[in-house]
């Protein structure tokens, strides 16, 4: 093995490198990856449009290389699309589409926890990595030091705020999430398994640049290639034919796909720094203190692969504007960063992560249990009433399930506390386990106890039951200048046939219904020649939006109504949940 010129700054002992429990690690994986899989709509925005796209593709609707969503072009990320389109195919009939479509993503976020395990494993064993060895031995072993340092990292990654709602969609960022994190294990293992790392390498790019995020790819790949060509490993500086071949294979099929389309906006320090400071949360501090600590080894591969990782996604973060959704990018190497802090972390910066995730997911999981009381009992009042005045016309609903799994969760969080505050101060991952346990803790509960409420606010379901009593299922609606959200939701709730590039004026055979959106409590604009509004709508609790339905002069009209409500079911079947 190369030698190592700078000492580390580890100091750990064998006692220290103890591994994190298998059945633990399991049951922490669990709590993060299931709740909010299902029983619950698409959520509206991004979540929604994706999936609306996958549905069309499912369905025969829109073409499979060039999807549309309405007589919209889709986004350029092909494959997540093609993905979930395919596991709406092979299990729609079986299962909710939303469901099936969601399966393959939530696999996903398991390939991204596993594959940041293993990274920060690989980097660990490497020599420059290891800790300082004792005079009379009783250093850490090399692989057990690893396994540590790997669970935390997992723990870090599954801790991170951002990751929280962003890593539990159906969108193209997901795929490119679990894409980055094999980019970062490819160039970890490249010293122990060569012919599986030469096929991630080749993969990894080609398949970043198809999912939507091209010049990332292009970026990975050129600082690989700085990193490989710099290694003092034979295994890894071969790397370099098979990294051009799949930055060149990139490029072409970020080209023949067209997906060449910079998001360019304008920087945002301030934004980008606020964004920094809560989305990367807790793991930014630790993977400062880490290039710190270990700021003699910047050119070693444990910590230039993953902070090449972070500063790609940084930076594609401030060229965006200060895009979440490229920042999550960059949590898989900042959480293998923040795993190498643990050797160095000093214990009073560990028990203050601690205390600080104590009281802060105590107070919030208290917080969700009173909202959920008022709920079932109106008791106290206050919740329940705040909850009818932002979600008019929502009725909680009652689940044995949800409240079994909320209570085993806040059980088991008692006992980590119990745990964690007891003497048991020897693994290195230990100042992780609260964050990551609480930030579990927290999603199970939002996803049982108080989902009902969300799914009722976030779900665009309730607004297009009011215009299903309106335009027939399966109707051809004219919708200029309507949101991608919007005829997402036209789509997938109420299978229309949705025109936005088309005028009022436009002759269009049997698209008898027009659909116009303004903003805030505007007077409705004036009906277009030949059409008259028929109903005012808006979703429950929405104030900044508003949605008008217009029929034809000829056709037989509905006086207009004010702001209406939805009734406790339906009038009309939707899209299957």
């Amino acid at each position: 093995m190369p030698p190592v010129n700078q000492p580390t700054p580890a100091l750990v002992t064998q006692r220290a490198a103890q591994r994190l429990p298998r059945v633990a690690l399991v049951l922490f994986c669990a709590a993060y990856l299931l709740p909010g899989l299902f029983g619950r709509d698409p959520w509206r925005n991004a979540d929604l449009t994706a999936f609306a796209t996958m549905l069309g593709m499912a369905e025969g609707r829109t073409p499979w290389i060039s999807p549309t969503l309405g007589d919209l072009p889709a986004e350029t990320a092909l494959l997540p699309h093609a993905l979930g389109a395919m596991f709406i195919k092979l299990l729609g009939s079986w299962i909710d589409p939303a469901l099936a479509a969601r399966l393959p993503f939530a696999a996903l976020l398991a390939l991204t926890l596993a594959l940041v395990w293993y990274a920060t494993f690989n980097l660990a064993r490497t020599d420059a990595a290891q800790p300082v060895p004792f005079a009379f031995g009783g250093e850490a072993d090399p692989v057990d030091y690893a396994r540590a340092l790997a669970d935390g990292g997992l723990l870090a990654t599954i801790a991170t705020l951002g990751l929280l709602q962003l890593g539990h969609e159906t969108t193209p960022e997901l795929m490119q999430l679990s894409e980055v994190a094999l980019w970062l294990w490819a160039l970890s293992a490249a010293p122990y398994r060569s012919t599986a790392v030469r096929l991630a390498v080749l993969l990894a790019l080609p398949a970043l640049a198809s999912s939507g995020a091209p010049s990332m790819a292009m970026a990975l790949g050129a600082t690989a290639l700085l990193i490989v060509l710099r290694s003092s490993y034979a295994s890894v500086r071969a790397l370099w034919p098979w990294l051009l071949a799949s930055i060149a294979v990139a490029a072409g099929v970020a080209t023949l796909l067209g997906a060449w389309q910079l998001r360019m906006a304008t920087p945002s320090a301030a934004g980008t720094t606020r964004l920094l400071l809560w989305f990367a949360w807790p793991v930014w501090p630790l993977a400062l203190w880490t290039l710190w600590r270990w700021r003699q080894h910047w050119m070693r591969r444990h910590i230039a692969v993953p902070l090449a990782t972070v500063v790609v996604g940084v930076l594609s973060c401030i060229a965006m504007g200060g895009s979440d959704r490229a920042l999550m990018l960059a949590m898989p190497g900042m959480a293998v960063l923040a795993a190498f802090a643990l050797p160095t972390l000093k214990r009073s910066a560990g028990s203050a992560i601690d205390w600080f995730s104590v009281f802060f997911f105590s107070l919030a999981a208290l917080a969700v249990w009173v909202i959920y009381l008022s709920m079932q009992t109106g008791i106290p009042p206050k919740p329940m009433a705040n909850i009818q005045r932002l979600a008019p016309g929502f009725v909680p609903r009652f689940s044995v399930i949800e409240l079994v799994a909320a209570a085993a969760g806040t059980f088991a969080w008692l006992w980590l506390v119990r745990w964690r505050t007891s003497r048991h101060r020897h693994p290195l991952w230990k100042s992780l386990v609260l964050p990551a346990s609480g930030v579990a803790l927290a999603w199970l509960l939002t996803m049982t106890l108080l989902l009902p409420p969300l799914d009722f606010g976030r779900s665009p379901r309730p607004l297009m039951e009011l215009v299903n009593q309106q335009v027939p299922l399966g109707a051809c609606v004219r919708a200029p200048g309507m949101s991608r959200a919007n005829v997402a939701a036209l789509e997938v709730f109420g299978r229309h046939k949705v025109l936005t590039t088309v005028s009022p004026q436009t002759e269009v055979a049997h698209c008898d219904h027009l659909l116009l959106s303004w903003r805030g409590n505007a007077v409705a604009p004036e009906a277009p020649a030949g059409w008259r509004l028929a109903m005012k709508l808006r979703r429950p609790g929405e104030r900044s939006e508003q949605m008008g339905i217009y029929l034809p002069q000829r056709g037989p009209l509905t006086s207009a109504e004010p702001t209406s409500t939805p009734a406790a079911e339906p009038a009309s079947p939707a899209a299957p949940r």
